[in-house]
């Protein structure tokens, strides 16, 4: 069981935020530079969801803006659940 959760990344923003709708919209502030953005884009994720680093992945876009990150051991529903709060 996961999630696939589409994104929309922005780097070197302010703060590391996560705000809601289609695509999730997020913000960190790490810069786009060897992977920094994507690997605090999966902490923010993991924080926000209550779930383990290592069971979030950027599985599409990962030198883009829009990607798709994959949450292993929650269906799409939990995980919309758990961000909604």
């Amino acid at each position: 069981m996961h999630a696939d959760l589409a994104i929309r990344l922005t780097p070197r923003a302010d703060r590391d935020q996560l705000a809601p709708g289609e695509p999730l919209r997020a913000r960190v502030t790490a810069p786009p530079v060897g992977g920094q953005a994507n690997a605090a884009l999966v902490k923010l994720v993991a924080r926000a969801l209550g779930v383990p680093k290592s069971r979030v992945t950027v599985v599409r876009g990962q030198s883009a803006r829009d990607k798709v990150v994959r949450v292993d051991g929650l269906s799409a529903a939990d995980a919309h659940a758990r961000l909604a709060r």
